[in-house]
């Protein structure tokens, strides 16, 4: 038997075969329609509707004028007044003079509220705002923030003013477009496109949450908008990686989520005012699992120092591993600080803490992280001197004596085990312990002499344990180490 082909099968195959055609067609409009909604043609629309709310900022500072020909000729040089003469000659010589320094900002509300980056203004005792118009206008700081680097100035205005709002930075897909707009290097109006390169980047703050873009930034641009395609500020321009000083299409925007909150603090009160806990913390490793009774996955945040305040009047103790904070899972160290610092202080929030290898919960009232920015950590009992060394995990110990307290520069009622040496083959030399570093706590347990060591580590081998738990201080600074039994 012949076999089957289309034509024999379908008489109709041309009408058919247009008919596909046809649809084909189609779809390929629709795939055109939908990339050119994807990649905008211009971005000129975008760009005419928000540019009158963006501002270029001067700010002038004034600068001590020079004293001398310091570093030039010794003091009492006889050549000391001829260069005073000279320096005088090519300037002001020793009298204050101005020094000015540009930047972005933009308006946020028809009564003249303009956002910035605090080290735009940082300083200044003059502050000019110059609209896309020309129009000029003096500013007052409101507040601001070198935590976020974020300011709220004001200007006064008689007419309202053209503003644009704030949007969801949480919605930023990465790929999304998004359009820079400010005073790069003291150009004026500039507009850059690109695309958010990347989410949630932190730099160097506690509070960091920045947009990465490929959209073009450079000096200048700092306090100046990044918007989405629906012209709502989505970041502020605040940071750029870059060899030279130029742009190479790695900027940093602060996200509009943080921005707002504090922005709406500072229009409240002048300052900010974030929520504190009151412990030190440190992430959990994937090597604590074993270390730490009832820890299932490297996750969350553990305490390393409780001084006194809100979480030591609370119950929390070195050693707890947070889980849960108001609500919320903790998965690290980074995520707890910013929602501690989004809370409102005097707010009460349930702790859920993992301790003695059993979850408990915990009822906390924050306080308020800017009044105790120099707290000072509860002090410890005092211990018995006991000379003998212990070589143990790969480390060199000997109990705190207050010689070594003053060679070391511990308090004078430090306890602990100091090491003195550190085996360089050692995991112990691999995770960072040094001479000279206090180990307080094994286990969870204060040390007090080497023999207390030593039972917490007989205790871990008993209970099937493959490594121990280490609180070591360096510098006044607490961390947790695990060290495997093994060593």
């Amino acid at each position: 038997m012949r076999p089957y082909t289309v034509s024999a099968l379908h008489p109709n195959t041309g009408i058919l075969r247009a008919m596909w055609l046809s649809a084909l067609a189609i779809v390929m409009l629709l795939v055109q329609a939908l990339t050119a909604q994807a990649r905008p043609d211009s971005f000129a629309e975008l760009a005419e509707s928000v540019s009158p709310a963006v501002v270029n900022i001067t700010t002038s500072t004034v600068v001590a004028g020079r004293t001398g020909p310091q570093g030039i000729v010794p003091e009492g040089s006889p050549f000391e007044d001829f260069f005073r003469e000279f320096q005088d000659r090519q300037g002001d010589g020793d009298r204050p003079r101005r020094s000015s320094a540009l930047g972005s900002g933009f308006v946020i509300s028809e009564d003249g509220y303009v956002v910035t980056n605090n080290h735009v203004i940082d300083g200044a005792d003059e502050i000019l705002v110059e609209f896309f118009t020309g129009a000029e206008l003096v500013a007052t700081v409101v507040g601001k923030d070198p935590n976020t680097d974020i300011a709220l100035l004001k200007v006064e205005s008689e007419a309202p003013l053209p503003f644009v709002s704030f949007g969801d930075s949480d919605l930023a897909r990465v790929g999304d477009w998004v359009m820079a707009v400010g005073n790069p290097l003291g150009q004026g109006f500039s507009v850059s496109a690109g695309i958010v390169s990347a989410r949630n980047r932190a730099l160097s703050g506690t509070y960091d949450d920045y947009i990465q873009t490929d959209a073009a930034i450079n000096r200048g641009n700092s306090g100046g908008p990044l918007f989405n395609m629906d012209g709502e500020v989505v970041g502020v321009n605040t940071a750029i990686l870059s060899p030279n000083g130029g742009s190479i299409g790695i900027g940093f925007s602060m996200a509009s989520n943080v921005v707002t909150r504090v922005v709406d603090q500072l229009q409240e009160f002048g300052e900010t005012r974030r929520g504190w806990l009151g412990v030190r913390i440190q992430n959990v490793t994937e090597d604590m699992i074993d270390a730490v009774e009832g820890l299932e996955k490297a996750a969350g945040a553990m305490i390393t120092d409780v001084p006194e305040g809100p979480a030591l009047d609370a119950g929390l103790k070195a050693g707890d591993v947070i889980l849960s904070f108001d609500g919320k899972d903790v998965e690290d160290v980074r995520g707890l600080v910013r929602e501690v610092g989004n809370t409102a202080v005097g707010k009460a929030v349930r702790v859920v803490v993992l301790r003695d290898g059993k979850t408990q919960t915990l009822k906390v009232t924050l306080g308020r992280r800017e009044e105790a920015e120099a707290a000072v950590p509860a002090a410890a009992p005092a211990s018995p001197d006991e000379p003998s060394e212990l070589q143990v995990l790969g480390l060199t110990l000997t109990p705190v004596t207050q010689e070594l307290r003053d060679q070391l520069g511990l308090d004078a009622d430090s306890t602990g085990l100091v090491v003195s040496n550190v085996d360089e083959t050692s995991k112990a030399f691999e995770k960072g312990l040094r001479s000279g570093d206090l180990i307080v706590e094994a286990s969870q347990q204060k040390l007090f002499a080497l023999s207390d060591l030593e039972a917490r580590i007989e205790e871990a081998e008993d209970a099937g344990r493959k490594s121990i738990l280490l609180l070591v201080r360096r510098g006044g600074e607490p961390r947790f180490v695990a060290l495997g039994l093994a060593e």
